[in-house]
């Protein structure tokens, strides 16, 4: 039990950090305003993906948030997370490119399938 606990916070630390970088590079990075652009975004949407990012990652972080909550919170990043891949792979970048999607789904998955256990 504990040692999926440890790994649970491990897996739910990872997923954060990366969410919560992406977050700070879309309200602050050039890059990610260009990305954004490329993609064919609006420019609107990157500040609101930063702020779901923020608010979703915040929900994760917080034991004592538990239930309907956290389970949409996780559904939201499931649903940003393939999201994301589809528009790495519809803008014509390579798989290996888009793959960081599929490794942040994969701790993403790992967070949510030992909080349920």
């Amino acid at each position: 039990m504990k040692y999926q606990k440890i790994i649970y916070w491990i897996a739910t630390g990872l997923f954060s950090i990366w969410m919560l970088t992406n977050a700070f590079a879309y309200l602050t990075s050039e890059e990610a305003k260009r990305i954004c652009m490329h993609f064919g975004f609006p420019d609107y949407f990157r500040i609101e993906l930063a702020i779901a990012k923020i608010s979703g990652t915040t929900i994760l972080l917080l034991p004592m948030i538990k239930g309907r909550l956290k389970e949409w919170a996780y559904a939201g990043f499931v649903i940003t997370v393939i999201s994301g891949f589809i528009a790495h792979l519809s803008s014509s970048n390579s798989l290996l490119s888009s793959s960081s999607a599929i490794i942040a789904l994969a701790i993403l998955l790992t967070s949510y399938l030992l909080i349920t256990i």
